[in-house]
Formats: C-alpha cells, structure tokens, sequence
C-alpha cells in the first residue's frame, strides 16, 4: 500500500462509515480492484482507519458523552452481542473479508430492505434508547459482520424497529460505533502482532494518514448524513446500494469469464 492508496481508502472509510452503504463492503472493493486485499497490513487498515471516523462523533456529539453513566452503561449492552459473536466468529468474518461477490449480496439484500424501511416506522415517534432497545439494537448490528450490510445502516434499521425515530436510531447508532470500532481496532491489532507482524515506520505513517483524513471527511459525512436522512429518509440509499450491488455483480462475473477464457 502506497500513500495516495491509503488517502483513497480513508476517504472511502469517512464518507461510509456512518451511511448505511457498508464502509467495509466499499473498502473491500476498492482494495480489491488496487490489488491489495489480501495483504494483511491492509486488512490492519481498513480496521485501524475506523478510529478517526470515531473521533469525528467524539467531536460533533462531546457534550452527549458528558451527560451521565447511564449513557455509557447503554453503550456496554449494546455491544455485548458483537463482542461475543465477534470472538466466537473471527475466522469466519476474516474469510469473507476478501469477498467481492459476498458484498453485492448484501449491498443488494440490504438495498431493498432501505427501500420500505421508511414507509415501516413513519409513525415512529420514540427517542429514548431503554437498557432492552440497546441490547436487542447490539444484536441487529451483528448481522454487519457480514461484509456489504453496513454496521450504521443495521443498527438505524433495528433502532427503528424497536420503535426509535429516524434521528434518536441515527444517533444511538454513531454512538454505539465508538466503543465497537475501538474493540475491533484493539483485537485486529493483537491478532497482527500474534501473527509475528510489527508494524514499521512506513505503516505506522500511512496509519497515521489514514486515521487523519477518516476523520476529516467523517465530520462532513455524519453531519450531510442527519440533514439528508430529515429530508429524504433511507430510500434513496436502498436504490445506491441496489445499483452498487449490481455493478459489482457484473463487474465479478465479466473478470471471472476473462479469467476463464
């Protein structure tokens, strides 16, 4: 991985880590095309990148992460399922984490549930997240162990089903991002030093590049984000992930049939 690689990757990682597109699915695709998925510094990378987009929720939201224990209390629960699914399933995550087609799947599966999310919970009127919302929300966000479902967009989908409005989903889901992102980083990290790898001087600048811009293009994101999702709900999401998804089909299946011929 090279520098203007990097910069490309984390800009992909700002601008989808908080929309329900899939910033994992996004990442892997991009990689793949560059040629660099299956190194494991990147794999590293994508995962590590994830702690600047964290940081431009510290910022936008810092007052919220003032307010009380049970604030954080809320966040523990609802991480619990992804904790435990997790470690009981790395290998199996790590595995899809090379996958193209895994990720137009679920661009596409993911893409026409967004279509009628909207029409589903237009009632919805519920902004306060319980202790059993935030467990049942944690639960949701497993299924983007699944590269392509989308971490955000899950956990909004299943805030919103526990009866949550757009905006209070939306929130609790940026929230719930930062002590996930920050568990995943830290396992990632010693999974690569347990592997015998260190990381050098060149990795630990490209990391640093990484984490920067993740950050800075996050900030713009999360804020474009709200004001989109007031005005024009999930749909137009669902039909980006669908038309993605497709792309990515055909793109997959003409390299397969070079390949072959």
């Amino acid at each position: 991985m090279d520098k203007y690689q990097a910069i490309l990757i984390a800009i992909i990682e700002g601008l989808t880590e908080y929309l329900p597109v899939s910033s994992t699915g996004h990442m892997i695709i991009a990689t793949s095309f560059m040629g660099i998925a299956t190194d494991d510094f990147t794999k590293l990378f994508t995962i590590t990148i994830q702690l600047g987009a964290i940081g431009a929720v510290c910022v936008l939201y810092f007052k919220r992460f003032f307010q009380s224990l049970d604030f954080y209390f809320k966040l523990f629960v609802g991480i619990i399922p992804a904790l435990v699914l997790g470690f009981l399933l790395n290998d199996f995550i790590d595995s899809l984490l090379e996958n193209p087609l895994v990720v137009a799947i679920s661009l596409i599966l993911g893409g026409i549930i967004l279509l009628f999310v909207d029409d589903l919970s237009k009632n919805n009127q519920e902004s306060k997240v319980s202790y059993i919302k935030a467990l049942k929300i944690g639960f949701y966000q497993c299924f983007a162990m699944i590269p392509g479902v989308s971490r955000s967009g899950a956990s909004i989908v299943g805030g919103m089903a526990e009866g949550l409005n757009r905006k209070s989903a939306a929130e609790f889901s940026f929230f719930l991002a930062v002590p996930t992102m920050v568990a995943a980083t830290g396992k990632k990290l010693f999974d690569y030093y347990q592997m015998g790898y260190e990381i050098n001087q060149n990795e630990i600048q490209l990391l640093a590049i990484g984490n920067v811009v993740a950050f800075l293009v996050a900030l713009v994101a999360i804020k474009s984000f709200i004001r989109i999702l007031n005005q024009y709900g999930f749909k137009w999401f669902g039909v980006y992930r669908i038309v993605a998804g497709v792309i990515i089909f055909i793109i997959h299946f003409g390299v397969m049939k070079l390949t072959i011929h």
